[in-house]
């Protein structure tokens, strides 16, 4: 049977266009350690019996441990737990050296922070390619709703907001100044930045021909021509894979080059499109400034910068 060739790293750039969950898997191995590895593959299959499946790299290091595991546990996480994810998607020896956590069904590790978790029962493993497929019937689960779930979407974090277009109230409850929500700043602060990147960010692919993944790295180049992809991992929001990933595009289009293998450095032709691009940005700002007064735009700054370093 033929097989289209496709680009593997133009491939995954597709996939990423599909946002999803971020969640860390976790067993116990044949000796009773825990194993655990994070994935945004999980997905659920049925309702009865209540099923859900993940995949795992044939590749993985804890591959045979999760495919002759009998129980795993599926901890779905929150906004607030990037850190987590960027330990269970390395290769550290011991993820959990740091992470808090009790043992669930089967012994399975479940994490004490979560926004979801399902302990499952293996109930079926099968051939993907190169991934193994693993459906776990779910024995028992839990959520907290007061926590955003973490989201992973075009190679980066994100969380999760509704629609400009859902929040956008019929003219009998439209929000006014004067009510609870037209005054309220984390409506406000939501509503700015929907409003303004809504605006910028179709701007810079058109002009400068970059994404905002792109943006967001070019961006912090502008002052440190070359960095860490560690450190610069936690600047821009992006796992260190998905980084290498997103650095080789812009590699290939000339925009950057790897020093070494740990270290990225914006090119000639990166730093011209970052110049071009941080123009129509500081463009844009004015535009968007216009209406205040300099001394207004500097104390709007200021007082976003102190709540920042407050709430930092």
């Amino acid at each position: 049977m033929s097989q289209t060739a496709f680009d593997p790293k133009d491939f995954r750039r597709a996939l990423s266009q599909f946002p999803t969950g971020v969640t860390v898997i976790t067993t116990l191995d044949a000796e009773g350690n825990p194993v655990g590895v994070t994935a945004s593959s999980f997905n659920s299959v049925s309702m009865d019996p209540t099923l859900v499946l993940w995949s795992i790299d044939k590749g993985a290091h804890s591959l045979s441990t999760f495919e002759n595991a009998e129980h795993f546990a599926v901890n779905v996480l929150s906004r607030d737990q990037v850190a987590t994810s960027n330990n269970f998607a390395s290769r550290g020896e011991d993820k959990f050296a740091n992470a808090e956590y009790t043992a669930g069904l089967g012994g399975a590790p479940v994490l004490n922070d979560y926004a979801a978790q399902f302990e499952c029962k293996t109930w079926a493993v099968y051939e993907g390619g190169d991934h193994l497929i693993l459906v776990g019937e779910v024995l028992d689960y839990r959520f907290n709703d007061a926590v955003e779930p973490l989201v992973f979407a075009r190679g980066s974090y994100a969380v999760s907001a509704q629609h400009p277009e859902m929040v956008k109230s019929p003219a009998p409850c439209a929000a006014s100044e004067d009510d609870f929500v037209g005054d309220y700043l984390l409506y406000l602060l939501r509503a700015a930045y929907q409003g303004f990147s809504a605006d910028l960010y179709p701007k810079l692919k058109a002009e400068c021909d970059v994404t905002p993944e792109e943006w967001r790295i070019l961006a912090r180049m502008i002052s440190c021509p070359a960095i860490k992809i560690a450190d610069l991992s936690g600047m821009v929001m992006q796992p260190e894979v998905a980084l290498r990933q997103t650095a080789d595009w812009m590699a290939e289009r000339g925009l950057v080059a790897y020093q070494d293998s740990d270290t990225l450095a914006v090119t000639a032709k990166g730093s011209e499109v970052a110049a071009n691009m941080q123009a129509l940005a500081v463009g844009e700002e004015s535009a968007l400034l216009a209406s205040l007064t300099p001394e207004q735009s500097e104390l709007l700054k200021g007082s976003l910068k102190g709540l920042i370093a407050k709430l930092g």
